[in-house]
């Protein structure tokens, strides 16, 4: 007979794959957000290495915690979950590390990353890099400047509109060349786009990052009760007896009676 309950080993299984499950996505989303910003041209974007590197150890590291918890209750072993306990310790406190600032931070979000992308105004006397990213936006996403179109001094043709977009009414006529001659741009400005993105991104980071810190509570929880199955599985059973305080035995009866008269 094992030492675990057999309906605690199907519950801590089905936790696992849940959790290689998830392990898995997170692993996709990186997948994901590599493909799509070297598409978007973002190859030499600040901290996108770091971001996708963290993001594949995440994920690789949440896999290996899962197979060696399903490991762990199926062989029985005490030191698997041992193991399988402190990852999960570790795990729920960096998660809650990072999770708690995180939320704390998004409300002011916009306006650090405003602050941020006026430096790179005007775009024309930016980096190479910031160039050819803000092109490859504008291209893709159908807008024209960070906040405005002025933040070219000479307007690229990533701005430009064909007639299609402009029948659409995606577009606006500006002057140039002393005004004398029109050029039709998009109307929209991209930050606003960016800031879209740049939210959506935070807040799945956070969900994803609180599923995970209750995750390992979770596991906490259920690999800290099969441990102790395990421990005290050989320990001899303890029969509680209930101790008699009232005697079985029939009261004694002292009969009394008069003396004879004299």
């Amino acid at each position: 007979m094992g030492k675990i309950n057999t309906c605690l080993k199907s519950v801590f299984t089905v936790f696992n794959i849940f959790f290689a499950i998830v392990g898995g996505i997170i692993i996709g989303l990186a997948l994901l957000a590599e493909f799509s910003t070297s598409i978007q041209g973002g190859e030499n974007l600040t901290g996108r290495t770091t971001g996708l590197f963290v993001l594949y150890i995440g994920g690789a590291v949440t896999l290996l915690i899962a197979v060696l918890g399903a490991y762990g209750a199926h062989t029985e072993s005490k030191c698997s979950l041992v193991m399988f306990l402190v990852c999960m310790v570790l795990g729920c406190l960096v998660m809650l590390r990072y999770a708690i600032p995180a939320a704390v931070i998004r409300p002011q979000l916009e306006g650090m990353m405003e602050e941020q992308f006026r430096q790179y105004l005007p775009l024309d006397q930016s980096t190479d890099n910031i160039k050819n990213m803000a092109n490859n936006f504008q291209k893709n996403f159908h807008c024209c400047g960070l906040f405005s179109h002025s933040d070219w001094n000479e307007i690229p043709d990533s701005c430009l509109c064909d007639e299609e977009e402009q029948e659409e009414g995606e577009c606006q006529n500006i002057g140039y060349s002393d005004f004398m001659l029109q050029r039709s741009i998009y109307s929209k400005t991209c930050f606003p786009i960016i800031m879209y993105y740049a939210l959506f991104a935070v807040d799945i980071t956070i969900g994803v990052v609180f599923t995970l810190a209750i995750l390992a509570l979770f596991g906490m929880i259920l690999s800290s009760i099969m441990i102790h199955q395990i421990r005290y599985t050989n320990q001899p059973t303890i029969l509680l007896t209930v101790p008699t305080i009232f005697s079985p035995q029939p009261p004694k009866y002292e009969e009394l009676h008069n003396p004879p008269p004299y």
